[in-house]
């Protein structure tokens, strides 16, 4: 059965293996992207963001099956927070209404092992208040100060779009709509985005400590579709509200099975 889905990111990367992947088995994909893409769309603004949706649906027919928000930024600067956040969240929520009166509606996202990682409480607490001013000013701030802490930018956009997608799965719109709600937390990809964090032996070595991946190491960006496209798909009828982390082992590595309270009462 040919669907039709929504890619955002398309021009590179995870998006592009997804979106290939989808196109040979038959799916039509209206791809999003800054370039080269059916829909050349600035995801970082607010008005990007809400003509990107409407030329989608344009694109579509009015009829959407399923939306992969793909999209993002890795580099320390407060725009990132616009991308990989408000660009994510207000993208899907001016699709929802449309994707909604689709027979099997589905929402997926990228965040990353990032999420798991140091933030910043503020900068996380501004974004899932949905306040993008406050959030990227917060982000300004740790630029300005830098030290690293700007590097604890993409960890916390991350952080808060896990969060997002738990709390809005159960809600009406999603859940009540008949539409699975989930993430996903790559590891380290072998992608443009990565290029110069593994392109050197010292490079490898320092990000393996920070996210080993005992199993299969690197993923390829195909690794990675596979998991986005079975949870857009039809056969995905449950899971929802989760962040599946697709990892080679660095979660069970670093977090070992701390993530449940052992303790009896």
């Amino acid at each position: 059965m040919s669907r039709t889905y929504v890619v955002t990111g398309t021009a590179s990367g995870i998006a592009a293996a997804t979106a290939r992947i989808l196109k040979e088995r038959g799916n039509k994909v209206i791809g999003v992207d800054i370039h080269d893409a059916d829909v050349v769309a600035d995801l970082s603004t607010k008005q990007g963001r809400l003509d990107a949706a409407k030329k989608a649906i344009e694109l579509s027919g009015g009829s959407i099956d399923a939306v992969i928000a793909c999209a993002g930024l890795a580099h320390p600067i407060a725009k990132t927070v616009s991308v990989n956040y408000f660009g994510m969240t207000e993208f899907l929520g001016a699709l929802a209404p449309t994707l909604a009166k689709a027979e099997a509606p589905r929402a997926v996202l990228i965040s990353s092992m990032a999420s798991l990682m140091p933030n910043d409480a503020a900068l996380v607490a501004a974004m899932v208040a949905d306040d993008e001013a406050k959030a990227v000013a917060r982000a300004q701030e740790l630029v300005d100060t830098g030290g690293g802490l700007e590097q604890l930018i993409y960890g916390s956009t991350k952080r808060a779009i896990s969060r997002w997608v738990r709390r809005q799965s159960i809600k009406p719109q999603w859940a009540g709509a008949g539409i699975p709600l989930n993430a996903i937390g790559p590891g380290i990809v072998r992608t443009p985005m990565v290029a110069d964090m593994i392109g050197t032996a010292e490079a490898r070595a320092a990000i393996d400590e920070m996210v080993p991946m005992p199993l299969n190491y690197y993923l390829e960006p195909e690794n990675v579709a596979y998991l986005l496209i079975w949870l857009a798909s039809v056969e995905n009828t449950h899971v929802t509200g989760q962040t599946i982390y697709i990892d080679g082992g660095s979660d069970a590595a670093l977090r070992g099975d701390n993530v449940w309270d052992l303790a009896t009462t």
